[in-house]
């Protein structure tokens, strides 16, 4: 197992320097995240390769993270192209130092996330499929359809010119200012829920995996930097201070 997990480290790290050359050279970003959901892929499908097994809770775990990795990172990718930059590499892109870093904390996020995935494909040993399983597929597949809604309602949003200059505040974006960063964390806290069926002693250490997403969401690189845009974008907006007042940050109903 140890000699998988170091390979696709390498191999994670690999990817994401290469990515940053290319990007620094280009100066663009437009490829960043289909870099990093295309990783993800990669990743979980080497590791099942490799671990040579072949369990069904092998193959459904990587089936559900191939599914979200083509979803989001079509859907980013085609979104970029679309707007042309993503705001938060304004100050990023003309520094490779800092792109670098970027880059970096990319290979971090895919590794530490996909942790209890890459375990799950390099255990030999296996056990009947059980309560935690389907618990754990029941809460990646409302994940899944909470933030593929959520991106979508969001899209069409955006496309409606009666829409220009105006904040989303419908669908499930009435339920929660961030419904699609609900969905990311739903998912990977159900993945490592049917993952940890195998799991034995320092294995379940692999629980910072969705405590990691959580933590990144919501205090590091999305929610501080979307709320913060926001505020000064519609600070001033009586409907938007009755929104902010109104709707929880994350999770529905907790107001």
């Amino acid at each position: 197992m140890a000699n998988i997990l170091l390979k696709c480290a390498v191999t994670d790290l690999a990817i994401q320097w290469v990515g940053w050359g290319v990007a620094s050279a280009f100066k663009t970003e437009k490829f960043y995240d289909l870099a990093g959901s295309g990783t993800f892929v990669l990743l979980t499908l080497l590791s099942r390769r490799w671990g040579g097994s072949g369990y069904r809770r092998q193959n459904v775990q990587s089936g559900l993270v191939t599914a979200w990795g083509l979803r989001l990172g079509s859907f980013l990718f085609l979104r970029i192209m679309n707007e042309g930059l993503d705001r938060r590499f304004n100050k990023v892109r003309d520094s490779p130092r800092t792109f670098f870093i970027y880059w970096t904390m990319q290979a971090v996020w895919v590794f530490v996330t996909l942790l209890p995935t890459l375990i799950l494909n390099s255990e030999q040993r296996d056990r009947p499929l059980g309560v935690r399983d389907y618990l754990g597929w029941g809460l990646w597949a409302l994940g899944f359809a909470t933030e593929g809604i959520a991106d979508q309602q969001k899209w069409n949003f955006k496309k409606d010119p009666d829409n220009v200059g105006r904040f989303i505040r419908s669908g499930l974006w009435a339920y929660s200012r961030h419904p699609n960063y609900l969905g990311e964390i739903l998912q990977w806290t159900g993945l490592y829920l049917s993952a940890s069926s195998v799991m034995q002693g320092a294995q379940h250490l692999s629980v910072v995996s969705p405590l990691f997403l959580y933590f990144l969401l919501n205090y590091v690189s999305g929610v501080p930097i979307l709320e913060k845009q926001a505020l000064k974008k519609w600070g001033s907006d009586p409907d938007y201070q009755e929104y902010l007042r109104n709707t929880p940050v994350l999770w529905p109903f907790t107001r």
